[in-house]
């Protein structure tokens, strides 16, 4: 059996690629917002590139009206969330490491650290290390992380941390954000969906 956390060769996919003339119409509306909205500018993403739709949006094709909902709030989620980029691209890492989602890791360990991460955080999180040295507002979206995906709750402390620094929005923002990103990583990791060629699994 091919383990689904493993390099997967791309005939191992399980969702194969949709050419863009076999599109129904209601893929193609889903298609076109995916490649009209804000991840069409992020350079080499699934939705920048040529071709048939990668990552996960070749998952939710299959399913276009549920997909066509479930990438609006993706991009919700990204684009428009009250936290920092930083912090944001910090708690995908922290979902895709706990899921060791191969390809959910790759898309977005660039984007953390263009955001602004630490090289040195995210190593720590892909060896599922607390990193030594944290800003404290990584600390409080890294144990609120965390203690969310372990405990399926939070604590009262951890709690009240994230509300200090970052409001009632910010707590919903930082839930949803690990909410959506397990989501991904559940259709990622079914498809079995592939790095790119001559890229290495970046977490073991």
């Amino acid at each position: 059996m091919t383990d689904s956390k493993a390099e997967t060769p791309a005939a191992d996919q399980r969702f194969k690629p949709i050419a863009l003339e076999n599109l129904s119409p209601e893929q193609r509306v889903m298609a076109d917002a995916i490649r009209s909205g804000p991840r069409s500018a992020v350079k080499n993403s699934a939705a920048a590139r040529p071709g048939p739709l990668g990552g996960p949006f070749n998952v939710w094709l299959r399913s276009p009206g549920m997909g066509n909902l479930i990438q609006q709030l993706g991009a919700e989620i990204r684009f428009r969330s009250s936290l920092p980029s930083r912090l944001n691209e910090m708690a995908i890492l922290i979902t895709a490491r706990k899921w060791t989602s191969q390809y959910e890791w790759y898309a977005h360990h660039r984007l953390a650290l263009e955001g602004g991460l630490d090289p040195a955080v995210a190593e720590a999180i892909a060896q599922n290390r607390r990193p030594a040295k944290m800003a404290g507002d990584e600390a409080i979206v890294y144990d609120f992380s965390r203690e969310l995906h372990e405990t399926q709750g939070v604590s009262d402390a951890t709690y009240r941390a994230v509300l200090d620094r970052f409001g009632e929005r910010g707590v919903v923002d930082l839930i949803a954000v690990n909410g959506f990103y397990v989501l991904v990583s559940m259709c990622l990791n079914v498809d079995r969906t592939p790095l790119p060629g001559g890229v290495q699994p970046p977490l073991r």
